[in-house]
């Protein structure tokens, strides 16, 4: 019999006794429902088996949730003796989720079924042990020995569901017939989507120190967006009306996919979505314990690529603009709703917290008029996850968050039927690949005006982060001078106050702190918490260390001090930040300087950006502008790039002209130049490149 999964407990509480039961109870349930889930397997070899092949084979998940508790424990010094050091060392880090692919059979020799198992039954006495006898008081705080095992609890749960993502992708053959894992019921009537207006609000989205559930740490700190009307998809997408887009070329007409989206097409070769399977003139449906017949009314199951190309081709066939909600939106819908968290929400009242083992009619659950707005499937955003304004990672997990903050990783609003504890809480964010399944669908909304979201981050690996800071901390080449000292000299010569200046787009810092010889504050900005951690690594720790590649796969380390670049009395002046150019928090203004170094042909919304930049500056503020115009389809959509495109007359369109129409209306051009720099990439292959420099003073 299927285990009933209890929801997360609360933080809080008077009788510390009563607390340690309720989360060895929560401990036992996590553990016991996902071993529950490999009990699907027809035998012992299912678990020597990659589901994916971007996945380990299933051993690795069925071990890695248990180590996941000691290693932590052991990180934390809460307990200083490990269980078994060879499976705490296999079993400790996944794939590297930001390749296509990135597992190798010949590095890895698995232990074998029974030993995991008793590996497993070990931790699970062990952990039991340690909850009854661990020092902590009420509430239990990020601080606490115990919320390093809600941790691990926590993470479980993380793999209940995307466990059942790959089981689920397994070949039916592999999994045993076990009714317990019930299907829910579907019916044959015919559902018609329709659109339900969302007012405008004011939305705030993350949550205080004071929460009242365990939340990872991109949930904590402050996000606000005023969200302007839009309407929203009553239901979400069902298979039903997914087929219409199959059935009307969706996969093999180009214009409906993104630059990703072809890429994806061209790697998988998908015709169909990837839990539907060809069946003479129809379709079959994988559910996670069987085929059946089609459940039309089901919602569809698709990756964020596939749901975009869905938008566009319903765009194109109705005249209209569809698109994925944001977070923000998603959250609008949710205040619409008066939708409620836990403990005050019934989770029987949404297919979530595994109630059922499938996903359901996507009329089965309304909230106040509008259906699944949590439950059922998870549904795909247009929002790269971000960190919120005071977000810290948590000394224990750092890397839980931080490395999905590159523009690539899209949050998944609501739950899906395999969600529960954190999962489907109101205030989690989890966010994937786009190209990545999970239980997860979406639903569409219709918006008067295109919402500018954030792009793929250009920054795309580290490699790139170190080629960054040998190009704003190395050696010059070929008798260029330092890119970020010569755009500083040229700040210097124009600028005529110098209390605060801001560096936009600053990268990995250099010429925010150049900038510090000149102003009395500077703060640096970029979209890339990986490239912000540079300069701040820089500015808080006295040193950054980074690799130059020679050749091939041969690097050489290089270290920078502080001391080398003589910014040791500067580095208090100093700030960093990350942060949107294109739609910055109120608190930076007043500015008597803005350098934006390459910045503007790597804008989402350029013109949007330039026509109010002024805003913050101060009277008589200088901005300057570097740039080699180099527009690109990945980082601007074509229709909003400044120039290097021919208009509808065939006229020649060059960015400066653009430019110039722009900001002569608030700012006079005091000065135009060109500025080469060199980037090093190998010890035998340089990038060369020329910007433009201009530089204006706001009227």
């Amino acid at each position: 019999m299927k285990p009933y999964s209890l929801n997360t407990i609360s933080l809080s509480g008077n009788d510390k006794n009563k607390k340690r039961q309720e989360i060895k109870e929560y401990f036992i349930n996590t553990f016991d429902i996902y071993e529950s889930l490999f009990d699907m397997f027809v035998d012992d070899e299912v678990f020597y088996i990659q589901s994916e092949r971007t996945r380990h084979p299933m051993i690795f998940y069925y071990g890695h949730t248990a180590t996941f508790f000691v290693n932590k424990l052991i990180n934390m010094s809460i307990i200083h003796q490990r269980i078994n050091p060879d499976f705490e060392s296999i079993f400790a880090v996944g794939v590297d989720e930001m390749t296509w692919d990135d597992t190798n059979k010949a590095n890895y020799i698995w232990p074998s079924v029974n030993d995991v198992r008793e590996y497993r039954q070990k931790v699970r006495e062990f952990v039991c042990k340690l909850i009854d006898n661990i020092n902590f008081s009420l509430p239990i705080t990020p601080n606490s020995d115990m919320w390093i095992v809600l941790m691990g609890i926590e993470h479980e749960r993380i793999h209940i569901e995307t466990s059942s993502v790959l089981h689920r992708q397994l070949p039916i053959k592999y999994i045993k017939d076990m009714p317990e894992f019930n299907i829910c019921e579907t019916s044959h009537k015919i559902i018609t989507n329709s659109l339900v207006d969302i007012k405008k609000q004011n939305i705030k989205l993350g949550i205080d120190d004071a929460h009242h559930l365990y939340s990872w740490d991109n949930e904590y700190g402050d996000f606000q967006e005023v969200v302007d009307d839009f309407k929203v998809a009553k239901y979400l997408v069902c298979n039903k009306e997914f087929l219409e887009f199959m059935q009307n070329d969706g996969y093999v007409t180009k214009k409906y996919w993104c630059e990703d989206g072809l890429n994806y097409l061209k790697k998988t070769n998908a015709t169909h979505p990837a839990f539907w399977i060809k069946h003479k003139d129809t379709y079959k449906y994988r559910a996670l314990g069987a085929v059946i017949d089609m459940p039309w009314n089901f919602p569809v199951d698709v990756n964020a690529l596939e749901a975009k190309a869905f938008c566009v081709y319903k765009s194109h066939k109705d005249k209209l603009n569809y698109s994925l909600p944001s977070e923000a939106q998603h959250k609008a819908i949710c205040q619409s709703v008066s939708l409620k968290n836990i403990p005050h929400f019934d989770s029987t009242k949404a297919n979530q917290n595994l109630t059922s083992y499938s996903s359901c009619d996507i009329d089965r659950h309304s909230f106040d008029g509008i259906y699944d707005v949590v439950g059922n499937v998870w549904q795909w955003s247009s929002t790269a996850i971000f960190g919120f304004d005071g977000f810290k990672p948590h000394k224990a997990y750092d890397d839980f968050s931080t490395p999905t903050f590159d523009g690539k990783h899209y949050i998944m609003n609501g739950s899906s039927w395999a969600s529960s504890g954190n999962l489907i809480s109101t205030t989690s964010r989890y966010a994937f690949r786009e190209h990545f399944y999970q239980h997860s669908g979406f639903r569409y909304i219709v918006q008067d005006k295109k919402t500018m979201t954030r792009q793929d981050n250009i920054y795309e690996s580290d490699s790139l982060v170190h080629q960054y800071c040998e190009f704003q901390y190395g050696q010059t080449y070929f008798g260029v001078e330092n890119f970020a000292i010569s755009c500083t000299k040229i700040a210097k010569q124009y600028a005529t106050n110098t209390s605060k200046a801001l560096d936009l787009g600053c990268a990995t810092g250099r010429a925010s702190f150049e900038l510090a010889k000149i102003f009395d504050q500077v703060v640096g900005v970029d979209f890339s918490a990986r490239f912000i951690k540079v300069g701040s690594n820089l500015k808080n720790d006295g040193i950054i260390s980074y690799y130059n590649t020679t050749e091939g796969e041969l690097k050489t380390k290089k270290e920078i001090t502080l001391e080398q670049l003589g910014y040791e009395k500067l580095k208090d002046k100093v700030q960093f930040w990350q942060g949107d150019a294109c739609n910055l928090k109120q608190r930076f203004t007043n500015y008597d300087l803005i350098l934006a170094i390459n910045l503007i042909d790597r804008l989402y919304a350029p013109r949007d950006f330039l026509e109010n930049i002024d805003q913050r500056l101060n009277k008589n503020g200088v901005l300057i502008i570097t740039s080699p115009y180099t527009w690109q389809i990945s980082s601007t959509k074509k229709e909003l790039w400044l120039g290097g495109y021919k208009d509808e007359s065939g006229k020649d369109i060059y960015t400066i002209d653009t430019m110039k129409n722009i900001l002569e209306k608030k700012f006079e051009l005091l000065h135009i130049q060109d500025l080469p720099f060199v980037i090093k990439e190998t010890n035998r292959k340089y990038q060369h490149t020329v910007s433009q420099v201009t530089v204006w003073r706001k009227k």
